[in-house]
């Protein structure tokens, strides 16, 4: 099942994106949706299989998905526009925002948290797995407690880590003195008329055209759509479409949110630090809220998100104002290898 969005009729690559993307379009499965931007225009956006598998209803540009680790973007644009605000600085010590974090939190600044080289251990290690009640961002500082330790010293080495990013959303809330949902939809998602994102709290707004997530087997297809790590925002809540996703890939190229000198920061990671996985994109940097690299000697910015019913990608060549995004609604799969993929087409 596929539902054709493409930008002014069919495209020249379009059988070709089907053909990468057909796994996504058996009857009866969970899907996908696809957004691709080349020379700074959308030219391909359209939906794969279903977005509710129970309910039969299609995927279509408007159906929103948990970005994942996608989400990872948007804390680090919210940390720029309060660093532009003059509200925080990136080398503020965490510790300024977050205080009851533990001791060895103190030499530990935003900017570390923005580049994973803060050291800081894995909530999620925390988190029983018989645990069914859903974790809170404002939890997190007290099951990183449960460490005596950090894994480094601050700026010696990469470590990707979803507790800095909670942590930072935990900082816009309190420089800005406004929840973090809050103030994605103020300063982000109105701003840019991306009417269909947020970043999803129980006791706030539904998702309006939510895709749900789901486990493929052979012997079926399962519901598997939150954990008890679901409800975290920094690191993974934002929901969104790719018709929504078109009007954030606008706003990087055009620098709608912050200044060009501001985005090519995020776009620098630190000098090369000793090894750390950042799989899947072996050998790349990490900037603020991207994998960062550089491929034939052009600038390549993308990311993953993974979590339970949810794998996400995109790939994004500044310079030639390409991008490629796919946000999928079943665990598992490689859509970073599909969005490369397709890339290529346009190249």
């Amino acid at each position: 099942m596929m539902s054709v969005a493409s930008v002014a009729g069919a495209q020249p690559n379009e059988a070709a994106v089907d053909s990468i993307m057909s796994a996504y379009a058996r009857p009866g499965m969970p899907g996908a949706a696809v957004l691709v931007v080349h020379d700074g225009r959308v030219v391909l956006e359209k939906g794969y299989g279903l977005a509710d598998v129970e309910a039969n209803t299609p995927v279509t540009r408007e159906t929103d998905f948990r970005l994942a680790s996608l989400t990872k973007q948007f804390t680090a644009t919210a940390i720029m526009l309060l660093a532009a605000d003059g509200r925080v600085r990136y080398d503020d010590p965490v510790t300024k925002w977050v205080p009851n974090l533990p001791a060895y939190a103190r030499g530990v600044t935003l900017r570390h948290l923005l580049h994973h080289t803060g050291g800081l251990p894995d909530y999620e290690d925390f988190v029983p797995d018989s645990q069914t009640r859903q974790v809170l961002d404002a939890e997190i500082p007290a099951l990183v407690a449960h460490s005596d330790t950090a894994y480094f010293a601050p700026g010696t080495r990469f470590r990707y880590s979803n507790t800095g990013y909670v942590l930072l959303a935990l900082v816009v809330e309190r420089a800005s003195g406004t929840r973090f949902a809050d103030f994605l939809r103020d300063r982000v998602f109105a701003t840019l008329g991306m009417s269909g994102s947020l970043a999803r709290e129980d006791r706030g707004p539904p998702v309006p055209r939510r895709a749900y997530g789901y486990t493929v087997r052979t012997s079926g297809v399962r519901r598997t759509d939150q954990s008890n790590t679901s409800a975290t925002l920094g690191d993974g809540g934002v929901y969104t479409s790719v018709r929504d996703l078109a009007k954030w890939d606008a706003a990087l190229d055009r620098h709608q949110l912050v200044s060009a000198d501001a985005q090519r920061l995020a776009w620098t990671p630190p000098a090369r630090l000793p090894t750390g996985d950042t799989a899947p994109f072996a050998g790349a940097g990490y900037g603020f809220g991207w994998f960062v690299d550089h491929e034939s000697g052009e600038l390549r910015v993308r990311h993953h998100g993974e979590s339970r019913g949810f794998t996400n990608a995109v790939v994004r060549y500044p310079d030639r104002r390409l991008a490629v995004w796919i946000l999928t609604n079943r665990t598992g799969g490689a859509p970073w290898d599909l969005a490369q993929r397709i890339a290529e087409l346009y190249r």
